[in-house]
């Protein structure tokens, strides 16, 4: 174990609570569920925000929203397969749509003809 700390490190070595956050949340059938959410590169994350105005200005003023510690996030989040957290991500992706359904092309018949040998 390295009992040393370097000042060029980008990134602590143990991140430090992030406290209360602001989670995004849809209707559910017993009550408000988590939104998960995907990262650039389609990880699952859930998401959480340190202010409701950080949460508003990324998801709009109608988002609802729950208040959950970091530890209460995460262990309700892990069960599902979702081992990380994103703190007051800055940009988001309009949901996916799914396309429009194209016309039917009437198809033609096929005609056989005789062959001769």
């Amino acid at each position: 174990m390295c009992l040393h700390s370097y000042d060029d490190d980008a990134e602590p070595p143990e991140p430090n609570p992030a406290g209360l956050l602001c989670v995004p949340v849809r209707p559910g059938r017993t009550g408000p569920a988590i939104r998960l959410f995907r990262t650039p590169l389609g990880a699952r994350t859930a998401v959480g925000f340190t202010g409701p105005d950080r949460l508003t200005a990324t998801l709009g003023a109608g988002q609802p929203w729950i208040r959950l510690s970091e530890t209460a996030l995460r262990t309700l989040t892990a069960p599902l397969g979702t081992p990380l957290l994103t703190v007051d991500p800055t940009f988001t992706a309009p949901r996916a749509t799914t396309p429009p359904a194209r016309a039917a092309i009437p198809r033609q018949p096929v005609r056989r003809t005789a062959r001769t040998v």
